[in-house]
C-alpha cells in the first residue's frame, strides 16, 4: 500500500489512457494504463478517430497468464486464432507460434452484440515475445467482420475507386483477379481516390450529414455506401473515407473488356463468394444475404471481363447504364 493512500483508494489514481479508430463506420475506443496498450499500429493510425461516442467499447487488461478456454470451439484457423463460445459472450484467443497453443498470448473476451469487451495480455508470453501491440492483425478485422454482422453492413474482396467523373465504383474479385492491378492502372492514367485495393466495407448509412444537416432528403433516407479499410493488398491503398456506391462490377479476366449486366440472384451470388462472413453462426450468414439482396437491388451490378490496360479504363468511364 502506498504511504497516506487507502488501499481502495489506488485504482482511482491509476492513469486510464484512450484512443479509438473507425472502419466502415463502426467506432472502437481503446482503454488502458500503458501507452502500448492504446498505440496504434501504422495501418491502424490512418483510421484513428477521437469523437467522444462508440459503437465497441474495449478495455486492454495485463494478467500474468492467461487460463484455457473452456466454452464450446467455434472455429480454429489451424493458426493464429481460435474462437470459443460461452453463454454471455465470445472468447478470441490469439496464438503465437513461439508459445504452446494452449498458451495463448492475449484473449477478447467480447459480448454476443459486439459492443463491449476485455483484451487480456499475457506477461509470461509477452516476457517471450517482440511484438506487443494489442491490436495488430488479425484481431482488428476480426473484430469489426463480427460487428458488421451486427448491422446492415458486409465486407467484401473488393477495390473502390473514386474516379475523375466523381463516379464510385467497386470492383470486386477473389484473388488473383486482377484488384491490384485494376488499382494501379487507373492511378496510373488519372487522379483517383482509391479507398482500398483489396477489402471493402459496403453498408446501408443514413444520408444525412454527420453535422446534421439534410442533404435535401427525408429523415430516414438512407444510401448504400463504400468504406476504404486499412486491410491493403499489393498496391498498398487504404484510405478512411467513404462515396456512396454507384456501380459494382465482377472481376475476371478475359477479353475484349466485357460488360453483362447481372440478375438480381447472379449479382448476390458473386458478391456472397466475395464476401467476409463468419460461418460459423447460421444467423450472421442471413443477415449477409439479405443485406446483399439489398444491395443488389439498389446498385447495378455487373460482370466485367477484361484487359489491363488502359482500355479496360477506358470502357469503365464511357459506360452508360
Amino acid at each position: 500500500m502506498a504511504r497516506g493512500i487507502p488501499t481502495n483508494s489506488l485504482d482511482a489514481l491509476r492513469t486510464v489512457l484512450h484512443t479509438g479508430f473507425g472502419i466502415g463506420g463502426v467506432r472502437v475506443r481503446i482503454s488502458g494504463e500503458r501507452k502500448t496498450d492504446v498505440a496504434l499500429v501504422s495501418p491502424l493510425d490512418l483510421f484513428r478517430a477521437e469523437k467522444n461516442e462508440f459503437d465497441i467499447d474495449i478495455q486492454v487488461e495485463w494478467v500474468t497468464r492467461i487460463p484455457e478456454a473452456k466454452g464450446r470451439q467455434m472455429f480454429d484457423s489451424g493458426t493464429t486464432w481460435r474462437l470459443f463460445e460461452n453463454d454471455s459472450d465470445f472468447r478470441f484467443d490469439f496464438n503465437s507460434s513461439e508459445m504452446p497453443r494452449n498458451n495463448p498470448y492475449k484473449s477478447l473476451f467480447i459480448d454476443k452484440r459486439f459492443s463491449r469487451a476485455s483484451l487480456r495480455m499475457s506477461e509470461e508470453c509477452f516476457a517471450h515475445l517482440s511484438n506487443t501491440d494489442p491490436f495488430g492483425y488479425p484481431l482488428d478485422e476480426l473484430l469489426i467482420m463480427h460487428r458488421l454482422t451486427q448491422e446492415r453492413a458486409i465486407e467484401l474482396h473488393g477495390v473502390g475507386i473514386v474516379g475523375p467523373d466523381d463516379a464510385s465504383n467497386l470492383f470486386v474479385g477473389h484473388s488473383g483477379a486482377g484488384k491490384s492491378t485494376t488499382a494501379r492502372l487507373w492511378t496510373s492514367l488519372h487522379k483517383v481516390e482509391i479507398l482500398s485495393d483489396d477489402r471493402i466495407i459496403v453498408r446501408e448509412h443514413s444520408i444525412r450529414e454527420d453535422d446534421g444537416r439534410e442533404n435535401n432528403a427525408s429523415e430516414n433516407a438512407t444510401q448504400i455506401f463504400m468504406y476504404g479499410t486499412p486491410w491493403h493488398g499489393e498496391a498498398h491503398f487504404a484510405l478512411p473515407q467513404r462515396a456512396s456506391l454507384q456501380r459494382i462490377f465482377v472481376l475476371e479476366h478475359g477479353q475484349g473488356n466485357v460488360l453483362t449486366r447481372l440478375t438480381k440472384s447472379q449479382a448476390v451470388a458473386e458478391l456472397f463468394a466475395r464476401s467476409f462472413v463468419p460461418f460459423h453462426r447460421h444467423e450472421y450468414v442471413d443477415n449477409a444475404l439479405s443485406f446483399l439482396e439489398h444491395v443488389a437491388d439498389s446498385v447495378p451490378c455487373y460482370r466485367y471481363a477484361f484487359e489491363p490496360d488502359q482500355r479496360a479504363v477506358d470502357t469503365i468511364l464511357q459506360f452508360n447504364d
